[in-house]
């Protein structure tokens, strides 16, 4: 049984136009187009420098049925590339990019180049030096709303080897995504292939580790600051050793990188102590990014006398305005894209004990358990021994400082959740 390695990437959304972000930072706009067409062009020297036997490709190449000819001649142009090397390339298409809808520039690929067709799955060999490597089985979307259980035709075939499923899809339902080409993990197993090489959810997941592997790769660049589309951007390489599947790794290739960055509102100090340290923080975050452009988001929190002034109108806006000033000459990019205030205005304990509310009785409550020697929770020993019997063979037991600290967090939490409830009821009136 034959060792190799294959490489796993999904949606490219090669040359997405960024529209919105155009209108505000064209520069900006214009580096992250081209980081979606540097991101491929890195994953075909990922395929070449591991000495891969094969790509694959699972869906939503384009970003939109117009595709674009800048992304049409890069992706031509790389799998050209891969199979001048003898490397053979597998794709389907996906709901950004179905076969149906769109146009081509291009007369097709070259012959080592499989795409699979809409109306039935496709079953491809690879072949090495007269041996099967894999079987390579696949079917694209005919048009964007396909909510047909495209899974169900996927089926083990006699052939020798590794059987690889090439699809996009939503298993399990993920809320982030459109429900394209649903389907279940059991609908997967009962394929019996080796590995499921996923597309569209565009957060890196594997859902399942072995017999069978069932893997999404995550989108090639991220495209936005929603939290699937944060953090590194890349392939899989996949390890096979004598046959079977051992190992799935992420490489990350993106070019531009999107982040949110949290900070506290400090105790003392004004606006300005407040501006240099988003701006430390910004920078710190970008150096840490291994040479990529860094797009930004910053949230402010906590409690502190500074939110009176933040949460005045405009004071946001001007924020955002001196960090995006002051990162105009920073290379690779940082782009500032925006500035949320959560932040809230310190508690007045005093004021709030002497009420009559849920409030008041929380933090009465809280001093109870905290000057409580007899249990480091503040539980009656009625409760809390059994509690610690439980857990005593597989936790380590607590101590007076932790459960302090547990204590004023959940104290904190529920505090919170409490004045903000009684805030909106007062602005109602």
């Amino acid at each position: 049984m034959a060792s190799f390695r294959f490489v796993h990437a999904a949606d490219l959304h090669l040359d997405t136009p960024f529209d919105g972000l155009a209108r505000v930072a064209p520069h900006v706009a214009q580096v992250l187009r081209d980081a979606s067409l540097q991101a491929f062009d890195a994953l075909i020297e990922l395929v070449q420098e591991r000495d891969a036997a094969f790509l694959l490709l699972a869906g939503d190449l384009y970003d939109g049925a117009e595709r674009g000819v800048r992304a049409q001649l890069r992706l031509h142009a790389g799998l050209r590339r891969l199979a001048e090397r003898g490397v053979p390339s597998f794709l389907v298409h996906g709901n950004h990019d179905p076969m149906e809808e769109g146009w081509s520039a291009l007369d097709g690929f070259p012959a080592e180049v499989t795409v699979f067709g809409s109306d039935a799955v496709g079953s491809v060999p690879v072949l090495r030096d007269g041996e099967c490597l894999a079987t390579v089985h696949g079917r694209s979307y005919a048009v964007r709303e396909t909510c047909e259980n495209l899974a169900l035709g996927f089926a083990r075939g006699d052939a020798p080897g590794l059987h690889i499923g090439l699809l996009h899809c939503n298993v399990g339902g993920a809320r982030e995504h459109a429900p394209y080409s649903p389907c279940t993990q059991e609908e997967l197993i009962r394929a019996r292939l080796d590995y499921w090489a996923l597309g569209h959810v565009h957060g890196h997941q594997v859902v399942r580790a072995g017999e069978p592997w069932i893997v999404y790769p995550g989108n090639l660049q991220g495209r936005s600051l929603r939290s699937v589309e944060r953090g590194p951007k890349g392939a899989c390489v996949v390890e096979v050793e004598s046959g079977r599947v051992m190992r799935v790794d992420h490489v990350a290739l993106d070019r531009v990188r999107f982040a949110e960055l949290e900070l506290s509102l400090p105790e003392q100090g004004d606006l300005a102590d407040l501006e240099a340290a988003l701006r430390e923080a910004g920078e710190a975050l970008h150096r840490g990014q291994d040479g990529r452009a860094l797009v930004l988001r910053a949230v402010l929190t906590g409690r502190a006398p500074l939110h009176a002034a933040v949460a005045r109108p405009g004071v946001c806006e001007t924020l955002l305005a001196g960090l995006r000033e002051a990162a105009a000459e920073v290379r690779p990019v940082l782009w500032w894209d925006a500035l949320e205030d959560r932040s809230r205005a310190p508690l007045d304990r005093p004021a709030i004990l002497a009420r009559d509310d849920f409030s008041a009785a929380l933090l009465r409550e809280h001093e109870r358990a905290a000057a409580d020697a007899n249990a480091p929770p503040g539980l009656p020993a009625e409760v809390y021994e059994p509690l610690e019997r439980l857990t005593s063979p597989w936790l380590p037991a607590p101590d007076a400082t932790s459960w302090a600290a547990e204590r004023a967090e959940a104290e904190q939490l529920a505090l919170d959740a409490l004045e903000q409830l009684r805030e909106s009821e007062e602005a109602r009136g």
